[in-house]
């Protein structure tokens, strides 16, 4: 799995000052959620900055500026975050969930064009000067996030200090990412797509299970449905994975890697090198 720990005596005051109270709610209780009513999707409980590699990362300064700013929000599977050409009010750090970055054709087409999760920060265009951006951003795995209100977050960024060089370099991993998807769907098979996606979601979840239909697996990958199903048999036939219901088990994460192309080990190697494995200075 991809991390960025901190080490040492600073991990661990960070860990004792900002231990959490309660990281999860009943899963019974999702069903309440109305997650267009900020009340009941935010949680006050204080953050931990090591919840999210990119805010772990940051130094202590700037963290203790952000911790009052922070609010823990509840990402229910299928939530929009933000739409094609939208204003962002936040950006937001997933810690538990993964969020889909998709392109939406004019017929309603769409397709994946890279994947965030507790390595890093959804709203990219709103500290790169653009505002808004023509992708959608949707939770493709439930969980739970960080959200920082979006001129709290450009100011931090307008001050070229440690926030805005850690911003370009995952920005710069980001579109690393968006590119080798481009390059993946156009010259892999699909069985090597879906390898990589399960591989890309690995790393951004704590466990080796995803909750993932098969329908929403096809439009991540641009694809019909029936060819994720016939590329999920062949995974499992192989001892690879366990599909049951919408739920994914990955049995043999080496198998993956192996059976994947090279598109996956361009990524990870790539957020490897630019993002650090402690506080930027």
């Amino acid at each position: 799995m991809t991390a960025y720990p901190l080490y040492g005596s600073e991990y661990q005051r960070r860990l004792t000052n900002y231990a959490i109270v309660d990281s999860y709610r009943d899963p019974h209780d999702a069903a309440d959620l109305n997650p267009d009513t900020p009340r009941n999707s935010v949680n006050t409980l204080a953050p931990d900055p090591t919840e999210n590699h990119l805010l772990a990362c940051l130094p202590d300064t700037e963290w203790q500026r952000w911790l009052p700013e922070l609010e823990r929000v509840e990402m229910p599977l299928g939530q929009v975050l933000y739409e094609s050409g939208g204003t962002l009010s936040h950006v937001y750090f997933p810690t538990t969930a993964i969020v889909s970055l998709l392109y939406v054709m004019e017929n309603g087409a769409s397709a994946e064009i890279a994947v965030v999760g507790n390595e890093g920060i959804v709203g990219i265009s709103l500290f790169m000067g653009g505002d808004s951006t023509s992708s959608r951003a949707v939770v493709q795995s439930a969980g739970l996030g960080l959200r920082l209100k979006a001129q709290i977050m450009k100011d931090d960024f307008n001050r070229a200090g440690p926030v805005l060089h850690l911003l370009l370099r995952y920005t710069q991993a980001l579109i690393t990412q968006m590119a080798q998807t481009a390059v993946c769907n156009r010259h892999h098979s699909l069985d090597q797509q879906l390898c990589r996606w399960l591989l890309l979601s690995l790393d951004r979840l704590q466990g080796n299970e995803l909750v993932m239909t098969q329908e929403l697996i096809a439009n991540m990958l641009g694809v019909r449905r029936e060819g994720v199903t016939e590329g999920a048999l062949k995974l499992q036939q192989a001892g690879l994975i366990r599909y049951a219901r919408g739920h994914i088990s990955v049995l043999d994460r080496d198998g993956l890697e192996k059976r994947t192309c090279e598109c996956y080990a361009v990524v990870k190697k790539e957020y490897d090198r630019l993002l650090p494995q402690k506080p930027a200075a």
